[in-house]
């Protein structure tokens, strides 16, 4: 199944191995998936004297990973190739403490302090590029804390399974039988989610307060910018973020851009830490800020994992995220039948009618992508004419499902309370509602700036952006904005690498004032 090259690939890899490790497989005899998960895992296995294959006889399909015969709490209900079969290498890393998905020790020491036994159940699809992050994230926290447990499961080999727990988007996570999470995830993300649910022993972590000379909150463009111009001042910086990369590691495709004609949103976003980690800069990944407050010119930050860092100079670069329509029956649907991203929960719409809520770039691309999976693309656009470039106009309106709808205003999502079956649009111009019967809602209606826990330190306008002058200061001495929190027009990654640029020098000058 492996090729010899990859082979090769995988004998480095697993060069180092410390402990021997065991695929401990259960399968049933006449299982369709059988023969490609064994010879699958025996290839795998064939790249390392420290890894073996054991065979039994059982009903479905399910493989435990040993550890000195020992279980480590990561299981597989699926045959882990596709985008799947990195998150089988780095299982076997993890558990032998390598691997380069691991957090940093106060966030590895939040997941050991989690109070369990914690039972996970991920279900992914295998052509979901959303899924290895989560599937790998749940994994590393059973190496770091033995009373977790995930197991990883394909929804297509096991669809009775997804059809009972009604599920509609992946990668979709249970925690003891209760879903926790849908979609995209970090490791900080799902890690406070564990947290609230099962708790944390406190006294088992330890409370730090660190001081630098810059503290930059957000890792993507600004931030990572940010970060750059003020350490190549010398000074001592820490990029406190939830995700390096913030939101362009979610986008699939990037050619604007200028000197770089094509890359994609996971390649950039690993280019931006591998050139902050040219510097010494601490990164700080994983955390969300719960408090920041003023004290003299000292600007002082609590995060999710009890840390405080304090800074004269604070910039904020935290960046924007999906909006929602926020009416009726939208929150309730989430996941079962409301979605927003395209690439990852498309395939669950095959030969079904879906809708598209919002005529942007990222309205229009994403009805160019459904078209050719679902029998029929809806597009509702708010404003009286689509927004998104002409090339991306007509190649949708050349497309025989696609139909589109402008002066729409979306009102309801309508369900069963099981899953989405239709949506009711207003028409803005003749005040008529109709029902759209179909089966799948995907909302593509742009961002909105991820400023709320600063709203009552810094002024915001209306829609929440961090009000800036030219040169990215606030209101409040010593705190900046940059990127699209702030309100800088037009919400670009080039933009907000300048802007974040701006907003250091800026930092530096006040500092060479005696602003701060």
């Amino acid at each position: 199944m492996l090729e010899s090259a990859l082979k090769e690939q995988l004998k480095g890899i697993f060069a180092n191995l410390d402990a021997n490790y065991i695929f401990d497989i259960q399968v049933a005899p006449g299982h369709e998936s059988r023969q490609e998960l064994l010879e699958l895992l025996n290839d795998v296995a064939d790249c390392s004297d420290k890894i073996k294959v054991q065979v039994k006889d059982s009903e479905g399909l399910k493989f435990t990973l040993l550890k000195n015969g020992q279980k480590t709490g990561i299981n597989f209900r699926a045959v882990p190739n596709g985008h799947e079969f990195t998150s089988l290498l780095l299982a076997v890393l993890n558990a032998d403490g390598k691997g380069k998905n691991f957090p940093d020790e106060a966030v590895c020491n939040r997941v050991k302090a989690l109070n369990g036994p914690i039972n996970i159940t991920t279900y992914v699809s295998l052509t979901c590029t959303n899924c290895p992050d989560v599937v790998q994230t749940l994994n590393a926290m059973t190496t770091l804390n033995n009373q977790i447990t995930n197991t990883t499961v394909d929804g297509a080999i096991n669809q009775e399974e997804v059809e009972s727990l009604k599920i509609q988007a992946v990668p979709s996570v249970y925690a003891d039988g209760k879903l926790i999470h849908v979609g995209r995830g970090e490791f900080g993300e799902l890690l406070s989610k564990l947290e609230e649910k099962y708790g944390v022993n406190e006294n088992a972590v330890e409370k730090t307060v660190k001081t630098y000379d810059v503290i930059v909150l957000g890792g993507g463009p600004a931030g990572s910018s940010a970060a750059i111009y003020s350490a190549r001042k010398g000074l001592q910086v820490a990029v406190v973020a939830e995700k390096i990369g913030g939101q362009v590691k979610e986008t699939v495709g990037i050619e604007n851009l200028i000197s770089i004609p094509e890359t994609t949103g996971s390649e950039l976003a690993d280019n931006l830490k591998t050139h902050m980690n040219r510097y010494p800069i601490d990164l700080l990944e994983h955390r969300k800020v719960e408090k920041v407050e003023v004290a003299g010119k000292d600007k002082i930050i609590t995060t999710s994992t009890g840390e405080t860092f304090i800074a004269p100079a604070l910039i904020i670069a935290t960046g924007a995220s999906w909006r929602k329509l926020n009416i009726q029956g939208e929150a309730e649907h989430i996941g079962r039948g409301v979605a927003f991203c395209p690439h990852c929960d498309g395939p669950f719409y095959k030969g079904k009618h879906v809708a598209v809520v919002g005529g942007g770039n990222s309205g229009i691309e994403a009805a160019i992508d459904l078209a050719g999976i679902c029998s029929k693309v809806t597009v509702l656009e708010f404003m009286d004419e689509l927004k998104a470039d002409q090339v991306l106009q007509e190649k949708a309106k050349s497309l025989p499902n696609v139909e589109i709808f402008t002066s729409s205003q979306t009102t309801e999502v309508i369900g069963n309370g099981e899953k989405v079956t239709g949506i009711r649009v207003k028409d803005r111009k003749t005040e008529k509602e109709r029902i759209i019967n179909l089966d799948g809602i995907f909302v593509q209606i742009g961002l909105a700036a991820n400023s709320g826990i600063f709203r009552e330190l810094v002024e915001t306008n209306r829609p929440g952006e961090i009000v800036i002058d030219t040169h990215c200061r606030t209101n409040v001495p010593g705190i900046y904005a940059a990127g699209d929190v702030s309100t800088v027009p037009f919400k670009q990654i080039i933009i907000s690498m300048g802007e974040g640029a701006k907003a250091a020098l800026s930092a530096f000058e006040d500092r060479m004032r005696g602003v701060i």
